[in-house]
């Protein structure tokens, strides 16, 4: 039984799958300040940078409606193919399941457009 509006449901999923793109924004942040797999790192750092502060806002004004709307998410169970979540609001609950490939896939579409959001931010280069 479906218990979410909309609206409901479209706080609590963005705020999943955002969440989890913050932390593979992280790792990724982490293992490229570790490493040089570039020859020049610091513009790919600096993207990063900007896709996690980003990201971090939204969160934050994510968690924020979800706090006035009496709203949470908590992992249920995960396996190897389905990860469960619990989606709680109002004391009533609704749990989804998850095919795992699709979460990345949803995580990898909000890091595009985190990317894209970040490049926006950046002021072109003008030559003279």
């Amino acid at each position: 039984m479906r218990y979410l509006n909309e609206h409901e449901w479209k706080i609590a999923s963005r705020f999943l799958f955002l969440s989890m793109a913050l932390r593979v924004i992280k790792l990724d942040l982490h293992q490229l300040s570790q490493s040089t797999p570039f020859k020049i790192n610091e513009p790919y750092i600096n993207l990063l940078k900007k896709m996690e502060a980003n990201a971090t806002e939204e969160r934050k004004h994510l968690r924020k409606q979800m706090r006035e709307e009496q709203l949470q998410v908590l992992l249920d169970e995960k396996n190897e193919s389905f990860t469960s979540y619990l989606f709680v609001c109002k004391g009533k609950e609704e749990k989804r399941n998850y095919f795992n490939p699709a979460i990345r896939q949803k995580v990898a579409s909000i890091i595009e457009d985190l990317m894209k959001q970040a490049d926006r931010t950046t002021e072109p280069l003008m030559y003279k």
